[in-house]
């Protein structure tokens, strides 16, 4: 699991137990794409993001 997930072995042990638990968003993210959950079950955060048009840089003098 703590390689699917990149999370560790300790800190899954201690969600699992309830002696912690997961409110980092990033972390939910990287759960939930770990365990490849289907975007019907994860919601948008885990759909790709739209890319928007970078906008072209200015030089700094």
């Amino acid at each position: 699991m703590a390689l699917l997930t990149g999370l560790s072995q300790s800190f899954l042990s201690m969600l699992e137990s309830g002696q912690r638990r997961l409110t980092n968003i990033d972390r939910i993210i990287v759960l939930l794409d770990g365990l490849d959950a289907p975007a019907d079950l994860t919601g948008p955060m885990l759909l790709p993001a739209q890319v928007m048009p970078a906008l072209p840089l200015q030089a700094v003098s």
